[in-house]
C-alpha cells in the first residue's frame, strides 16, 4: 500500500481542498457546497492547524484541528476525496493528527453525522467512543454524534 505524504496545508492547496469537500458526503447531504467551503478556506482556516494528505501528487485528504477545546483538542474536519477512499488515507491522516494532539493533551474530540454509517464505523475502529447526539446542530432533522478518544483523565 502506498503511503500518503501528510503536511501542513498551504494556500496553494485551497482550490483542491474546496473541490474535495464540495463533492463529498456527508457535506453534500448536509447541503454544503463548494461556495461554503470557499468561505471557510480563505486561504486556510484561521486559528486552526490544517493538514493535507498528498497521494499520487494530488491532495487526497484534509484535517483541521482546533487546539484547546474542553480538556483536549477538537478535530473540526476530516475528509478524504472520493477517488482516494478505501486506501488507508483517512486512517493515516487521523493517526498523524492523534500523534500531534496526544503529544500535548489527553483528549481528542470529533463529531460525525448520525446518518454517516461508514464514518461512524471508521471512528469506532480507530478507538473513538460515541458520547452522544446533538440534534439539529448543522441541519434540521439530523444529529451530529459527539466523539472522544482519550489517553485517560486529565488529573490522576
Amino acid at each position: 500500500m502506498k503511503t500518503p505524504r501528510i503536511r501542513a496545508m498551504q494556500p496553494e492547496d485551497r482550490e483542491a481542498v474546496v473541490q474535495l469537500l464540495g463533492a463529498s458526503d456527508p457535506w453534500t447531504t448536509l447541503g454544503y457546497t463548494a461556495a461554503d467551503w470557499d468561505r471557510v478556506f480563505c486561504p486556510i482556516p484561521q486559528g486552526r492547524d490544517s493538514y493535507v494528505a498528498e497521494f499520487d501528487g494530488r491532495v487526497a485528504g484534509i484535517a483541521v484541528v482546533r487546539q484547546k477545546f474542553l480538556l483536549g483538542d477538537y478535530l473540526e474536519l476530516l475528509g478524504v476525496a472520493g477517488w482516494a477512499r478505501q486506501q488507508g488515507i483517512g486512517s493515516q491522516l487521523l493517526v498523524h493528527i492523534e500523534q500531534l494532539v496526544f503529544g500535548r493533551t489527553k483528549n481528542l474530540f470529533a463529531c460525525v453525522s448520525d446518518f454517516n454509517v461508514d464514518a461512524r464505523k471508521f471512528y469506532k475502529k480507530m478507538g473513538y467512543q460515541e458520547i452522544g447526539p446533538m440534534p439539529n446542530l448543522l441541519t434540521p432533522g439530523k444529529a451530529e454524534i459527539f466523539l472522544r478518544k482519550t489517553l485517560g483523565p486529565t488529573r490522576t
